[in-house]
């Protein structure tokens, strides 16, 4: 029996009347035009159909990312200590061992903040643990895991083989010595390995999500998230007093490659797709990161490359680096938070693209 607040269909003749015209419709065009009818006290509210509410009543479409601030530094820092281990491994093999041990510390303390930050966003520390117990080639959740603890197995134990082949604790010309020296450098390369696949597999991992923001950008998000990595490991070792070309040209390079990434943002927009990376928040704070990262950089850098006079130029152009760096990770997982919670922009995501027009035949 129908309730007071539920209307039948004898009181509404209009309802059998409209469904047999959308019936009709759809038999012959395939389609249905206009809208369909709203029933009181039905599972769909009336109304619900309104363009100012898109997705379902006005809520997120898929569901948001739950990561908060320790995932933000967990790919700032991470990023950091995977490119030091890069520069590290280089710098073992052009005969600059100062900057090889300062690298492998900077790696090995870059990867043991990044385990705390990744745990504590966890929650409990088994379960990384338990994320190790399957290796699942197509998660980059699964391979992120592992390429942790992999960098983590080489730059921990290279950085101690360093220092202590550094400080000669071990007779010169023993054969534990050379034995240390080649275990040094074979870790080395190990951490420098692994560390190129830590830098970047974050921007694969938000970029295979299903976050319009993220995946809008998938092929620009690993190169993205490796020269930040890149340039911020140049930036805290010239900190640190190591002032060598080959670092100012790595840092050139990451300050080159940023500000084309900058303008490529600024320039190309999808619309509805990935407007939290332009608009609100996380697009102040991307378009930020960028000039700092990439034109403010970059013209820092060139001022302290005149002379011996504008040294500090390079140091402000690191300072404004590592700023950068870290607002960019807070501004990509911010824009993730504000897409998501988007529902215009997945439904113009699933949009297809416009067809191209076919090429005219070739003229005989």
């Amino acid at each position: 029996m129908p309730s007071n607040d539920t209307p039948s269909n004898d009181k509404h003749p209009d309802f059998e009347a409209r469904l047999d015209q959308l019936r009709e419709e759809a038999r012959a065009t395939g389609r249905v035009s206009g809208r369909g009818v709203d029933v009181a006290g039905g599972p769909i509210p009336a109304g619900s159909l309104q363009p100012a509410k898109p997705g379902y009543y006005g809520r997120p479409v898929v569901r948001p990312p739950v990561w908060e601030w320790q995932i933000a530094l967990y790919f700032f820092v991470g990023g950091l200590a995977g490119m030091a281990g890069v520069i590290g491994a280089v710098a073992c093999f052009r005969g600059h061992a100062d900057v090889t041990r300062a690298a492998m510390w900077l790696a090995a303390a870059g990867v043991m903040i990044s385990t705390v930050l990744l745990i504590w966003d966890l929650g409990r520390p088994w379960l990384f643990l338990h994320m190790l117990r399957v290796f699942k080639p197509k998660s980059p959740m699964s391979v992120g895991s592992w390429i942790v603890s992999f960098f983590g197995a080489c730059a921990v134990p290279s950085a101690i083989a360093f220092e202590l082949d550094q400080r000669h604790l071990i007779p010169a010309g023993s054969g534990a010595a050379l034995a240390l020296h080649v275990l040094a450098v074979v870790l080395a390369v190990g951490t420098g390995f692994w560390g190129m696949f830590l830098a970047t597999y974050t921007g694969v991992l938000i970029g295979v999500s299903t976050i319009p923001a993220w995946f809008s950008h998938v092929r620009l998000l690993p190169a993205h998230f490796g020269t930040v990595g890149l340039g911020s490991a140049v930036a805290v070792l010239e900190l640190l007093g190591f002032r060598l070309p080959a670092l100012n040209a790595l840092g050139f390079l990451a300050a080159i490659v940023e500000t084309c990434v900058w303008l490529l943002l600024e320039l190309r927009h999808h619309g509805a797709v990935d407007r939290a990376v332009h608009e609100g928040r996380s697009g102040l704070l991307l378009r930020s990161a960028g000039l700092l990262t990439g034109p403010a950089a970059l013209i820092l850098r060139a001022a302290g490359s005149i002379g011996a006079g504008f040294w500090p130029a390079t140091l402000l152009a690191d300072a404004a680096f590592l700023v950068g760096g870290v607002t960019h990770r807070f501004g990509w997982i911010d824009a993730g938070h504000a897409s998501g919670r988007d529902p215009e922009a997945v439904f113009a995501s699933m949009q297809p693209e416009p067809p191209t027009a076919p090429s005219p035949p070739a003229r005989q």
